[in-house]
């Protein structure tokens, strides 16, 4: 779900949260696997030639992911930019790419204490806590009002530093590729594949690498039939 893309005719970035974008993915193996929200707190919007809007500025984000194996939470603030281009007549990107930091927590689930870490990385501390470097790069295609596709890049880097103990870090890279098509009205079907790999690395166990990846396909009930392109060009220029 997003809010206030930029774009629209007399819309205004005054207030945190004028723009802001939430997602969350649940699955069978735990009651959510990604929550992902970032917002506007404080930013104005700019214009590049007649085909491209964008907003920038300072967001704040929050990101919970739980792959199964490992999970890491953080939450933060980064500097960034969120916009639109107008490809040709009917195809739009639109993008958002963010650096920031946040304080977070990163380790296997079902881990304990310290001991020798097992092929899906058991033993190791189930949470390492520390200041949290981010970034994040999402990217969205739009082919006119039938199919988009979705591409999102996140890594975190939970430190040392500001940690609940300072002999390790984790290293979290989490990537989602989504194909919609709108089949009928507001209803269409996303074939969706993520994989999400973790490096942990301690001063006195093994260090762990996992990576997981899952593949779905699913129903999907459409906000609009334009998959949230904005569209300020004149009907001259191809507006509709």
């Amino acid at each position: 779900m997003a809010y206030g893309l930029p774009g629209k005719p007399g819309y205004e970035y005054l207030r945190p949260f004028d723009y802001f974008h939430f997602e969350f993915v649940a699955a069978t193996g735990n009651a959510f696997e990604t929550v992902f929200s970032r917002g506007l707190l404080f930013g104005t919007d700019y214009t590049l030639g007649p085909n491209y809007r964008g907003v920038f500025g300072l967001y704040g984000t929050y990101a919970y992911v739980a792959p199964q194996v490992f999970r890491v939470s953080n939450t933060g603030v980064a500097f960034g930019t969120t916009g639109q281009w107008w490809l040709s007549r009917a195809v739009a990107l639109q993008g958002t790419g963010l650096v920031g930091f946040g304080y977070g927590g990163a380790g296997v689930i079902h881990g304990a204490g310290i001991a020798t870490a097992g092929p899906a990385g058991d033993g190791q501390r189930d949470y390492h806590y520390g200041v949290t470097p981010q970034a994040v790069l999402a990217l969205r295609m739009i082919f006119g009002d039938r199919v988009s596709i979705d591409g999102t890049a996140r890594e975190y880097y939970v430190s040392r530093f500001g940690a609940t103990e300072s002999t390790g870090s984790e290293d979290i890279f989490r990537a989602d590729i989504y194909l919609t098509a709108r089949i009928f009205n507001l209803h269409g079907i996303t074939l969706r594949y993520a994989e999400s790999r973790r490096n942990g690395r301690y001063d006195n166990i093994p260090t762990s690498h996992q990576t997981i990846g899952t593949v779905s396909i699913g129903y999907t009930y459409l906000g609009q039939t334009h998959f949230g392109a904005v569209d300020w060009r004149p009907k001259s220029a191809g507006g509709p």
